[in-house]
């Protein structure tokens, strides 16, 4: 078992073990000193197990100084009784360097010389010579088991610790992952509905500028200056670009710069920061992609106020498409803005039919 375990407490009681066995080695050379061979052979005992404490933990190295050991003392033995006791400490010294197996069979040949020590060198053996070295042996076992179990108690947890540690520090950096990665698409989508949009205006009216064209460049210069206008709010990130007043102005002023109907239905109430941001992108992109993709004449935005939700409709009369075959980002978008609020988006058209894009959100 000793190979399989080292804690703190069981090299604080090996420490104490080797106290004791040249504490009972002591006391047995005292005994004897008149003897010397039994002088010289406890003498020699005591020189094979300090020899023994400077071996580490090379476990051939371990395993043949405690068969050594076990050896003088079993000769010693011969000689005399007064180092018998020193089976104590030789109890955990077998079950520490030897494994659980080999380890109780050890003990119990080391009882048994014991028990036959006393019993060679006594008249009579009596019950007491036979229930101590037991007793002795059975509380080493239990003791040296009960720290086992302790160590692989204590080797789980810590195992657990560990894992615990290692899956926290994975969720940390998955959720700063997934946080960086929302934000990325977050900035897309402003981007896309509110800079990309106002330049692939700019583009557009620079395109179809005739030949007198200062109609044409004074839009493209307001453009310019709204694009400018929301740069800049994203740098400084006072406010969510483009939300100056009500959401009811924003989406006039919207109107008017892309030739689209305004019309408010409803009793209009204070909504979410969020929602109202999250209204205004979408009716951007879906007045940018009127004015770029629909060829339409006509176009109307309508607000809805109603008890538990609002709705935002984008209604045109251009070429229209197929919803099922065709989407792009701008599309996508306005429908993870509103899946993100807990709205829906419906699109309906057909080609040569219009488009309508339905949008609507619930109010907490």
């Amino acid at each position: 078992m000793g190979g399989e375990f080292e804690v703190p407490a069981m090299r604080t009681l090996r420490a104490g073990l080797h106290g004791v066995f040249y504490v009972l080695l002591a006391i047995g050379l005292t005994r004897v000193s008149g003897s010397w061979a039994a002088l010289s052979g406890g003498a020699l005992l005591g020189a094979v197990y300090t020899a023994g404490l400077t071996l580490g933990r090379r476990r051939t190295a371990s395993l043949v100084w405690l068969a050594a050991v076990v050896v003088v003392w079993t000769l010693l033995g011969v000689l005399t009784t007064d180092f018998v006791w020193l089976a104590f400490p030789l109890f955990f010294l077998c079950m520490h360097l030897l494994p659980s197996r080999a380890g109780v069979p050890a003990v119990i040949a080391v009882t048994a010389v014991t028990v036959g020590t006393l019993a060679a060198h006594g008249p009579a053996l009596n019950p007491a010579q036979v229930v101590g070295p037991t007793i002795g042996a059975m509380a080493a076992v239990l003791m040296v088991t009960g720290y086992a179990a302790l160590y692989r108690e204590s080797e789980r947890r810590r195992s657990l610790i560990d894992e615990l540690t290692r899956t926290r520090a994975e969720l940390a950096e998955t959720q700063h992952e997934a946080g960086v990665l929302a934000e990325r698409q977050r900035l897309a989508r402003e981007i896309h509905d509110t800079l990309a949009q106002g330049l692939s205006s700019i583009v557009l009216l620079l395109r179809a500028a005739p030949p007198d064209p200062a109609g044409y460049v004074e839009e493209a210069m307001r453009a310019a200056e709204d694009n400018l206008a929301e740069a800049r709010r994203f740098v400084h990130a006072l406010t969510p670009p483009g939300l100056d007043g009500s959401l009811e102005e924003a989406l006039r002023r919207l109107c008017s710069r892309e030739g689209a109907a305004f019309q408010l239905d409803g009793e209009p109430y204070t909504l979410p920061r969020r929602a109202e941001v999250a209204l205004l992108r979408i009716a951007q992109g879906g007045l940018a992609n009127v004015s770029r993709h629909a060829e339409a004449a006509r176009a109307a935005l309508t607000l809805t106020y109603m008890e538990d939700e609002v709705a935002m409709d984008i209604v045109d009369d251009g070429r229209g498409f197929d919803p099922l075959t065709r989407s792009g980002n701008g599309l996508g978008f306005i429908r993870d803005r509103a899946a993100e609020l807990g709205g829906a988006v419906t699109v309906e058209s057909a080609p040569g039919l219009g488009t309508a894009l339905a949008v609507t959100l619930p109010v907490p």
